[in-house]
């Protein structure tokens, strides 16, 4: 069996797996936290690594015929995943602008994993990559040209892996070619975003710059007037930071109802707890208004595709989500809606213009893929 080691290096954590790329199986997996932490069990990504590769050893693994890296951020650079050489390495240093919490440690396991295993191909998979044949009118701010190129200013968008890979197993699912299919991807966990994928390939995500754009989310704003800021500096006198982490960590459901967590604002929605529906209604609000506008962009639909932990798990938010929307062929079935499964799996009646699906999202498996298919 050819496996792939797939890592996720976050700033003091190491998450892993060992795949095949062929059958979805996994052998092995686990991760490494509290890194460069007093007390922890590594001082650094180099010594969480060999780590994880003991715990392999340990367990009998097959050795892995190549590492896929998760890197958040591709830039303008990336449009799809590469063998990562010295040269890949400065260009994710170099991104680092763009994504201060993220790149730096994924370089930081690439480094790492390198020097541990620099027998076989090290690939690098972007969030950002698939979101690369989004039309520069969907891409482009409207702010002066010249600062927004010297500073990297334009859509990115984020969640591209798990979005390829949905879009992929709902084609699959559907029995269509993925080229003739015209979806909307909905990829709702603790952090959101909507994509409009036609033909296979995404034309407009909810993510911008960075992933605080679009859908409202467990602790950030997403769409918030920009002039918001400036009154809050001006009249609460928040600084840069301190509004930073107001849209980023304090915002969102957690701001709203000062739960972060879907399933305790649902439990207090049922309570009677006004704040908590007042929440449910501005989240579903906002996944409404994408579905309207990606329809639109996209000239028809054929699918709406829900994934990630809330999308998968909650039936109360995607039936109150697309209620209103028959006009557009979009329709829940109620029982389907309720069956609590792991698989993909059809929520809208048979003979819907629309099909309406739940599709897990496997965002280590399209990593492992995409790696095998590059090397």
């Amino acid at each position: 069996m050819s496996t792939v080691f797939v890592l996720n290096a976050g700033s003091s954590s190491l998450k892993y797996q060992l795949v095949d790329p062929e059958t979805g199986s996994v052998s092995a997996h686990g991760s490494v936290e509290r890194i460069g932490e007093p007390g922890g069990p590594a001082p650094d990504h180099g010594a969480a690594v060999r780590t994880a590769l003991g715990r392999l050893t340990a367990q009998g693994a097959d050795a892995p015929v190549a590492v896929g890296h998760r890197v958040v951020h591709g830039g303008d650079r990336f449009d799809r995943a590469v063998v990562v050489d010295e040269q890949v390495e400065a260009a994710i240093d170099h991104l680092s602008r763009l994504a201060p919490l993220h790149n730096p440690a994924a370089l930081a396991g690439i480094r790492a994993a390198r020097a541990a295993l620099p027998g076989v191909p090290h690939v690098a998979v972007f969030d950002t990559a698939f979101h690369r044949t989004i039309p520069d009118a969907a891409a482009t701010y409207a702010i002066d040209a010249d600062l927004a190129k010297r500073y990297g200013i334009r859509r990115y968008g984020f969640h591209g892996t798990s979005h390829r890979f949905v879009s992929r197993a709902a084609a699959a699912f559907l029995g269509r070619p993925v080229e003739e299919l015209k979806m909307i991807v909905l990829h709702i966990g603790n952090g959101a975003s909507a994509c409009a994928i036609d033909g296979g390939r995404s034309i407009e995500t909810s993510m911008g710059m960075t992933p605080l754009e679009g859908l409202v989310m467990g602790t950030r704003s997403g769409d918030i007037d920009p002039a918001v800021l400036f009154h809050l500096h001006r009249e609460a006198g928040l600084d840069f930071d301190e509004l930073e982490t107001l849209l980023n960590s304090r915002s969102g459901l957690l701001g709203l109802t000062g739960h972060g967590d879907m399933r305790d604002v649902q439990a207090a929605a049922l309570d009677g707890v006004d704040h908590a529906e007042l929440a449910l209604s501005v989240y579903r609000h906002r996944i409404r208004r994408y579905i309207g506008a990606y329809t639109a962009e996209l000239r028809g639909l054929d699918a709406v595709v829900f994934t990630a932990g809330v999308g998968e798990r909650d039936p109360l938010l995607r039936r109150r989500s697309l209620a209103g929307l028959e006009h557009l062929g979009v329709q829940v079935d109620i029982d389907r809606n309720e069956l609590a499964s792991t698989r993909a799996r059809r929520i809208s009646p048979e003979g819907s213009p629309v099909a309406v699906l739940v599709v897990p999202t496997n965002e280590e498996l399209e990593i492992a893929r995409q790696t095998v298919e590059l090397v």
